[in-house]
């Protein structure tokens, strides 16, 4: 971000996704359930991306290898760097898996939690900004704090007479006057990080759950004389982690209603029940379009201007011209529809399938990785595979190509002004001329010539059209 404070030698993050999760109850690690349609790490890593730092470096442990895999499906190999923690000891071991990669970096250390998915750039910039700053000289740590009306489970802020930063005290470790405390540890650290290793290396594990807390580092670094900061934020849910499927699916309830709201009030979109349709938040959606109930809208699709979508509608990473109007419960997968068409009902496109200008697929249609070109129309009961279809061209009800040889799939290009038969067959590799037309129930084996008709099983020519 352009405004995003400088560093004495520029930014570090660590990011913590070694945790089992068991209160997700889940065969997955927590990190890598989604929310929004992206895995939890994937989202703490965009935030981080987003302040340019040196290097993003996770700390994995619990299925490591599906953490990287998900982490690398999204984000350039160059930019990350994965650390393994071989024994789970708590935080301060977490963060110690590091200390080869990290320890003589001369750079602020920003450490984060995988299971954190809603903190903003705006938030760690402000962080970083009182870190640097704090007292006139900086800090060799700083916290994210919140208050909780509720704060049990977390540890707490204890503060000295004079409200300054005094130590974290567990939740396990705490007194019942400690408890009382509602400002919270929100688990989100900037460190100097050199003093952060130095201070690591003086914490022990005699606790209640016998690990290694980060939290003691803070203690041990006022004890020291360094400056400990404190910026408290104020949106709870902000700093909210995941523990559980309970406050995964409050927090989709959140994101959900966030993008729904913005899409209605900044970009003039029509939700007829909003509370019933799920709408990505990369999702980008034009001015006077109208969504029906129970629609779908997944992943980064872009909708146009004026278009209709109505009920039991799913939209996944498409992308979809102005004016457009798909029918109810018609799927749209990987696919691009351009201006003026109409879909559905019921219909079914996936595998860059394409539709063309003013061009139409009605009722139980399915397209895979086929373009139909303008004004052509397939509407009902048809199956169009690996082809390509020209301009003007109406495919009969009934029609398929049949791509697929029991090995292989093949191409079909059917060209511009073709009247394709209802019930026809075309046995691909295959290529139907322009002006041609076939009869209903024909099997085509072979090219059809242009402005030729074709009948019968096999199919075979019966006249020239045009002289």
């Amino acid at each position: 971000m352009d405004d995003f404070p400088a560093t004495k030698s520029g930014l570090n993050i660590l990011i913590l996704a070694a945790g089992l999760g068991t209160r997700m109850r889940s065969n997955t690690a927590k990190v890598l359930h989604k929310l929004d349609g992206r895995s939890l790490i994937n989202h703490v890593c965009q935030t981080a991306a987003a302040l340019a730092p040196k290097k993003i470096f996770i700390v994995i442990g619990h299925q490591g290898d599906a953490v990287k895999r998900a982490v690398l499906s999204e984000h350039d190999k160059s930019a990350v760097e994965f650390i393994v923690q071989k024994e789970l000891l708590g935080t301060g071991d977490a963060v110690n898996s590091a200390r080869e990669f990290l320890a003589n970096e001369d750079s602020d250390l920003l450490i984060l939690s995988g299971d954190v998915p809603l903190i903003r750039v705006e938030t760690l910039a402000t962080l970083l900004q009182q870190h640097q700053s704090h007292r006139g000289k900086g800090a060799a740590c700083s916290i994210l704090t919140v208050k909780l009306e509720n704060p049990t489970g977390y540890g707490r802020i204890v503060r000295d007479s004079e409200g300054l930063f005094e130590r974290i005290v567990e939740e396990k470790d705490a007194t019942d006057e400690q408890k009382q405390i509602r400002e919270i540890n929100s688990g989100i650290y900037c460190f100097d990080g050199r003093k952060l290793f130095a201070a690591l290396a003086l914490v022990g594990n005699v606790n209640a759950q016998g690990e290694y807390y980060l939290t003691d580092v803070p203690k041990i670094l006022r004890a020291g004389g360094e400056n400990v900061s404190v910026f408290q934020q104020s949106d709870v849910r902000e700093v909210s982690g995941i523990n559980n499927r309970l406050e995964l699916a409050e927090m989709e309830r959140v994101v959900r209603s966030r993008t729904i709201t913005r899409l209605m009030v900044e970009q003039g979109v029509t939700f007829i029940d909003p509370t019933s349709c799920y709408i990505s938040s990369r999702a980008q959606v034009g001015r006077d379009t109208i969504i029906f109930p129970n629609v779908s809208i997944e992943g980064a699709s872009e909708i146009g201007e004026g278009c209709s979508i109505r009920s039991g509608s799913r939209i996944s990473n498409s992308k979809i011209g102005n004016s457009v109007e798909i029918l109810d419960g018609s799927i749209v997968v990987d696919s691009a529809i351009a201006d003026s068409c109409m879909v559905g009902p019921y219909a079914h496109l996936r595998g860059n399938a394409r539709m063309e200008e003013n061009s139409k697929v009605g009722n139980f249609v399915e397209l895979k990785k086929t373009k139909i070109g303008q004004n052509s129309k397939a509407n009902h009961l048809t199956y169009l595979g690996d082809a390509t279809i020209g301009e003007n061209t109406n495919i009969g009800a009934g029609t398929i190509t049949c791509n697929y040889d029991g090995k292989n799939k093949h191409a079909t290009k059917i060209g511009d002004n073709v009247k394709i038969g209802s019930d026809t067959m075309l046995i691909a590799p295959i290529e139907v001329g322009d002006g041609a037309v076939t009869a209903a129930g024909s099997v085509v084996t072979e090219n059809v010539a242009s402005d030729t008709l074709v009948a019968g099983v096999p199919a075979k020519e019966k006249k020239k059209l045009k002289k």
